[in-house]
């Protein structure tokens, strides 16, 4: 089975919809599927549910599909440093599902593993549990909450092999592979691709098995950052002299 394909637009041909529920990985800038995202927003598919941690900034990551309302509904954790969400949200042009972080990395594996739901005590007793089933187990509340399981997962991971397999590098681990898992086909792009057996067993993080398609990224492909801090040069740091902690 061909898993590779030439361009992100071959890659995704066939698998979009309106309506679709799609997740993408990635926390913040760090790991997020650019090149999948541009050629979504390429396709014009609309009416979009969007599972990620966040939904990248203004014109960056997921932002381009709010900036063209390709996005009715997000389902994430932090909404922070994107504008555009918040605009859209406060106007009720968009719909947002809100989860506890840890919570929303769970739902999603949960799903990717076949579990329907669980219960947690994260958010008991607060909004977050307003109109699901709680229960009692051993003295403690918990509420129910439902795995996740989408149409299309798009994920970016550092390396790849031609059978699928994939491995990613620190942050970019966050939400990538487990929601290689939860989707009935996961497109991924990758920064190298090499031959089958290149990645050693140990070291990969998503079998090949969850992979259907997938793309290599062209060398000049450039990471974005979210926020670039720099450390302060030692002479500024120290303040006036005589006072070290000023």
């Amino acid at each position: 089975m061909r898993k590779v394909y030439p361009d992100a637009t071959a890659a995704l041909a066939g698998l979009l919809k309106d309506g679709m529920t799609i997740m993408s990985g990635g926390f913040g800038l760090c790991g997020v599927p650019s090149v999948l995202i541009e050629a979504i927003r390429e396709s014009g598919v609309k009416d979009l549910t969007v599972v990620s941690n966040n939904a990248g900034v203004d014109g960056v990551g997921l932002g381009i599909l709010l900036e063209t309302r390709q996005i009715r509904k997000m389902v994430s954790s932090y909404v922070g440093e994107n504008a555009t969400f918040a605009k859209q949200y406060l106007a009720g042009e968009l719909e947002i599902e809100f989860n506890p972080q840890g919570t929303l990395a769970e739902r999603i594996r949960a799903g990717g593993a076949g579990i329907p739901a669980f219960f947690t005590k994260t958010g008991y007793g607060t909004a977050v549990a307003e109109g699901k089933e709680t229960r009692e187990f051993d003295g403690e509340h918990y509420v129910m909450e439902r795995g996740l399981f989408a149409d299309l997962a798009i994920v970016h991971a550092w390396m790849g092999d031609h059978e699928g397999n994939l491995a990613y590098r620190k942050t970019a681990r966050n939400f990538n592979p487990m929601m290689a898992t939860a989707a009935r086909v996961t497109v991924a792009q990758v920064e190298h691709l090499v031959k089958p057996g290149e990645i050693e067993a140990d070291y990969i993080h998503t079998p090949g098995i969850f992979v259907k398609r997938m793309i290599c990224l062209p060398s000049s492909y450039e990471k974005q950052i979210e926020q670039r801090t720099v450390r302060k040069h030692a002479a500024a740091a120290a303040g006036p002299a005589g006072n070290p902690m000023s």
